[in-house]
């Protein structure tokens, strides 16, 4: 995932709040070792020397994660993809398959390069909140590189955490209570993001910015919207009413979907 995690807990406990903290910290740690490309040992690297035929157990939070993978393809008609580098490097995209009573997955055709990026912070994100849960502190902002925010329950008399799009400074900011709020862009990175149905460059959008109930659906979703015409991204909403898309635009952002937010003026 290689970014920065940020964990805000709202507790009368500080001791207690600051070793659930380390604890989510602890958990990043050992999701990264799973899922990362850029460690040789992880799951993800691992499945990249599969011949075709052939397949691989996976540990727990990699299944979880490619599940949610292999839904969210689904889900955004293939807009959203964790195997798109291969583009550069072979003719089409590597084909596979998970067996869910062998936690496996299984390589049909091509090699599977994944790379997680696009999902693997938001799905950290998510497992971060089911452990503050377990410690009993549901009341939690948490922050994936800047990118990618979740909140739980609201702080002590307030409506929600504020959230906005774009730097702490936004002015289009909105209260958030389990939910979570995603970006995507080319201005820090550049033309990094890749049309899985063609292989080149995203250029619909600069920026763009999804919300769902589930960090790791925001965080694929804000990808697809990169990538999707407008007509396609409203019709892919209109399937899923708890997601709501906003596209950059000269004057700001426009939303797209039917999901409904406080805005905070």
């Amino acid at each position: 995932m290689a970014t920065h995690f940020q964990v805000r807990i709202n507790c009368a406990e500080k001791m207690y709040a600051a070793q659930a903290a380390q604890a989510a910290f602890d958990l990043v740690d050992s999701i990264e070792a799973r899922l990362s490309r850029f460690r040789s040992n992880s799951d993800i690297a691992r499945i990249g020397d599969l011949a075709p035929g052939e397949k691989m157990r996976l540990s727990e939070p990699a299944f979880a994660c490619l599940q949610i993978v292999e839904r969210m393809e689904q889900a955004t008609q293939g807009a959203f993809c964790a195997t798109p580098t291969a583009l550069t490097s072979q003719r089409s995209l590597p084909e596979w398959s998970l067996l869910p009573n062998e936690q496996s997955i299984l390589c049909i055709s091509g090699q599977l390069q994944f790379d997680l990026g696009a999902i693997g912070k938001g799905f950290a994100l998510d497992r971060i909140a089911e452990l503050l849960c377990k410690w009993d502190c549901r009341s939690f902002l948490l922050i994936a590189g800047g990118s990618s925010v979740l909140a739980g329950d609201p702080p002590a008399d307030s409506p929600g955490w504020s959230c906005g799009l774009g730097e702490d400074a936004a002015s289009y900011r909105f209260i958030l209570t389990h939910a979570s709020l995603s970006g995507s862009g080319l201005a820090v990175q550049g033309p990094h993001i890749l049309d899985p149905r063609n292989g080149r460059p995203a250029s619909r959008q600069m920026r763009a910015w999804a919300l769902a109930d589930t960090a790791a659906e925001s965080d694929a979703l804000s990808t697809a919207c990169m990538v999707l015409s407008e007509p396609a991204l409203e019709e892919i909403l209109a399937q899923n009413r708890s997601w709501l898309s906003f596209l950059e635009t000269g004057e700001g952002y426009r939303a797209i979907g039917r999901r409904v937010l406080p805005i905070q003026s």
